[in-house]
């Protein structure tokens, strides 16, 4: 295909992604309202959430949002590592050069400008409440660093390809006409010539990236092309061949189509329109429960009824009172207010449920808990969160850590492979990835080493020799590695087993010379006994 056709692809697939466009606004206007523009445009001063009675749902999508950051990406540790997919034990060179990668790929990503924080944060939101995100893994503009940027999903549009996963990627991107030209070299006559009469006309470009066969062109050997088209003027700016993928799109529940779906939200949003209506509702009979509606007896109050602090309504001096009062309040039945109030408590706590904050929580240790107790907590609280991250982890860390790799070696920034060990050349590079959910995972095995135990003694006190069953050296190491214990604090297995053999010799030695010294004693007492005998 060419430009032209690549573009009509493009138009279809937005064309159809109209209906998931109102979806997403719908979803926004009660979760997220700095997102709520698929649909509409903002002003600068508009005020976000007027339209909401209750800021609940918002708050609900932002412990949410905030928790996939805390959990996927905690900044206070390192939590990615390269290693080599496939491959269990790697030597030692190997291991320096990788964690060597993994430093030098972090001081990349956090680089302030880099914005990767700015961008994940947006995307941590974006996936919470749409169930997908886009975001562009590129070289920023003077190539001595990496650039990451979040883009609205109203100007993102992709399809599937045949294995399942998101092959073409579409973006539309409004500048004015002066930024275009400043930005593409290789602008059109038109477009300058609009940048110097009007330069803050709003132009429309399309961005592509779509794989090497649907592209005619030369792709050198590279699976994808990166195509540039100025919609406004039907004109191809740029289209180069590139090694990556460009765009990482993490998706929460892709099963209808091409897209995702947040689960969170899609549960929880009849849940926040319920409690817009009952906070509505609420707070009108709050009105009416303090300043009641009155009855007037006709004729009688003069002028307006003054239902303010301090006010005074004046009523005619011949009315009788014993007729009734002239100004009475009206009577109401307010019983059903504790209902509404409990209606609304349940319904915060389903909201909260539902974006999965209730299984989120770590476990807190009582004192009284004993051991067996905590580590039935922690499991239930590893049953609750795995299924909800270990998807994100493999859509979201994962790609994300693989595009930039690729990119930085691509760029000399591990420099020639040719100076790498045997060991990791064309080996493909995996991650694996710490967080507080594998944290909880792996202080399980404290809690099974104490567990083992309580056990071994039992068993020991009934048959001695089962004191022979347990790995005891194995099973402490890697409780100590659950616990969190610094590999500096542990000694090597070769010290430890060079540490085995010198106790064996020293107790050998020992030995040896407790021998000596008992057949010395029985030479000694033999020859002091044979003189008597004599």
């Amino acid at each position: 295909m060419n430009c032209r056709q690549l573009k009509e692809v493009a138009d279809d697939l937005f064309k159809k992604k109209g209906s998931l466009n109102s979806l997403h606004q719908e979803l926004a206007l009660n979760f997220y309202v700095e997102r709520a523009d698929f649909t509409t445009s903002f002003s600068l001063g508009d005020e976000f959430a007027s339209h909401l009675m209750s800021s609940y749902p918002l708050r609900v999508r932002r412990d949410m949002g905030n928790q996939v950051g805390t959990m996927l990406r905690p900044t206070a540790k390192e939590w990615f590592h390269p290693g080599i997919r496939y491959s269990e034990k790697v030597d030692n060179e190997t291991k320096s050069y990788l964690e060597w990668f993994g430093e030098t790929q972090r001081r990349a990503m956090y680089d302030p400008r880099a914005q990767l924080a700015r961008a994940a944060k947006a995307a941590d939101h974006d996936f919470v409440t749409f169930g997908n995100a886009a975001v562009s893994v590129e070289m920023n503009r003077h190539g001595d660093g990496l650039l990451y940027r979040c883009w609205h999903l109203r100007d993102m549009a992709w399809q599937e390809n045949e294995e399942g996963q998101i092959g073409a990627k579409f973006r539309k991107w409004k500048t004015t006409a002066q930024t275009g030209a400043r930005v593409f070299k290789n602008a059109s006559e038109k477009l300058k010539r609009v940048a110097e009469k009007t330069p803050f006309e709003e132009v429309t470009f399309l961005h592509m990236v779509v794989d090497a066969d649907m592209y005619d062109g030369d792709a050198r050997g590279r699976p994808r092309w990166s195509i540039w088209y100025d919609c406004e003027h039907d004109t191809e700016l740029e289209a180069i061949p590139i090694w990556g993928r460009y765009y990482v799109i993490p998706r929460w529940n892709a099963f209808a189509s091409q897209y995702g779906s947040s689960p969170a939200a899609v549960c929880a949003l009849p849940d926040a329109r319920l409690l817009q209506a009952m906070t509505f509702t609420l707070l009108e009979a709050g009105e009416k429960a303090t300043t009641p509606p009155m009855i007037a007896t006709q004729g009688v109050v003069r002028g307006d009824l003054a239902l303010y602090a301090g006010g005074v309504t004046w009523v005619d001096q011949d009315y009788d009172e014993r007729l009734g009062n002239a100004l009475r309040p009206l009577e109401q039945d307010l019983s059903g207010m504790q209902y509404g109030l409990q209606m609304n408590a349940d319904t915060r706590l389903m909201l909260h449920d539902a974006f999965f904050l209730n299984a989120l929580t770590l476990p807190q240790r009582a004192p009284e808990m004993t051991a067996y107790e905590v580590g039935q907590r922690v499991q239930e609280y590893i049953r609750n969160a795995l299924p909800l991250f270990e998807p994100m982890e493999d859509e979201y860390n994962s790609a994300l850590c693989d595009e930039t790799f690729d990119l930085m070696w691509r760029n000399g920034a591990f420099g020639s492979p040719e100076s790498w060990p045997k060991t990791l050349r064309g080996a493909e590079i995996a991650f694996t990835f710490e967080s507080p959910l594998h944290d909880a995972i792996e202080q399980m095995k404290v809690h099974k080493f104490q567990t083992a135990g309580q056990l071994i003694a039992a068993a020991v006190a009934l048959d001695p020799s089962t004191a022979s069953l347990p790995k005891a050296e194995l099973m402490l190491r890697e409780a100590l590695m659950g616990a969190g214990c610094p590999a500096t604090w542990v000694n090597s297995e070769a010290y430890v087993a060079d540490a085995k053999r010198q106790q064996e010799a020293q107790a050998q030695q020992q030995q040896l010379l407790a021998n000596l010294q008992a057949g010395s004693e029985v030479v000694k007492n033999v020859g002091s006994v044979a003189p008597a005998a004599a």
